[in-house]
């Protein structure tokens, strides 16, 4: 448990970075309490998203990776990451992706906050 709360936190951070660095990836809020809450509810659908769909999408695109020699992951994490958004929407979370370049942006900063947060914090 204590596992999934510190890797959703860290998806949190990384999401409101890439937010507040990408252009196209909006995270709307009235104050800081609200947009809190707001990452914490995408970094969570972010996380399910990671968990349920992505391995299926990589088992149907193994072809890819070898053709592609692995650089088709960031196409995926893009993927998913617009799969977020859209999940978002629906869920009434303040959170948007608008379009492909923004989301292959916002995975490539999310992935590298992600590293850099996980290696900063790693277990023992």
């Amino acid at each position: 448990m204590k596992n999934f709360v510190i890797k959703t936190l860290i998806n949190a951070a990384a999401i409101w970075v890439a937010a507040w660095i990408v252009t196209g990836i909006t995270l709307t809020g009235d104050d800081w309490q609200h947009k809190t809450l707001t990452v914490l509810g995408v970094a969570l659908v972010f996380g399910v998203i990671n968990f349920l769909i992505k391995p299926l999408v990589k088992l149907f695109s193994l072809p890819l990776f070898f053709l592609t020699l692995g650089l088709i992951t960031f196409v995926i994490n893009a993927l998913m990451l617009w799969l977020t958004s859209w999940a978002s929407d629906k869920l009434s979370l303040d959170f948007h992706v608008d379009g492909f370049w923004s989301a292959l942006l916002g995975a490539l900063i999310i992935s590298l906050v992600s590293w850099g947060l996980n290696l900063a914090l790693k277990d023992d």
